[in-house]
């Protein structure tokens, strides 16, 4: 149930800190099939953002550079990845937490695709990390990634939900 309160609010971005965005930014478009929508630079800051979404087929991104600010910050379910300048050069840069290390916090985001097994088989070919393979463990059917920087990306299938669920 929507609170009048809360009418129009908008699930837009989950935030993950990438160590070098030529190698992270390719990933999201290639191997996960994002789109780039939008980058923001803060130069006084020294630090750029990358929002990453899928668009519908046929969608077009706004030229207009203040409707596609809009744009970008009225849709559900991006990825923003922020980069701070420098640390693709750094050699002394560790990296950021993931979440799943101790201690634990952030966990994973997911991406919904048609077929987890074929997908998989995508990422294998890719030669994307694995954490979880569909059939590994006792969640059958869904699949875990890393991302370039360590972050945990569940692939799941809408219609395996009852699989996973025990239904």
């Amino acid at each position: 149930m929507t609170n009048n309160a809360t009418a129009g609010y908008v699930m837009n971005q989950t935030m993950l800190r990438i160590r070098d965005p030529k190698v992270s930014v390719a990933f999201y478009q290639d191997t996960l099939g994002m789109t780039l929508l939008g980058k923001f630079d803060f130069a006084e800051m020294n630090f750029s953002l990358y929002f990453m979404g899928y668009l519908a087929e046929g969608e077009a991104i706004p030229e207009d550079k203040k409707k596609r600010s809009e744009w970008i910050f009225a849709r559900p379910a991006l990825v923003e990845l922020t980069h701070n300048w420098g640390t693709e050069n750094d050699p002394d840069f560790a990296g950021y937490h993931d979440g799943n290390q101790q201690p634990q916090g952030f966990g994973h985001i997911g991406i919904s695709v048609p077929d987890v097994y074929k997908a998989s088989e995508r990422f294998e070919e890719l030669g994307v990390e694995f954490v979880k393979r569909p059939d590994d463990g006792q969640m059958k059917g869904l699949a875990f990634i890393k991302d370039p920087d360590g972050y945990w990306i569940e692939i799941l299938s809408p219609t395996g939900l009852r699989d996973i669920a025990g239904d």
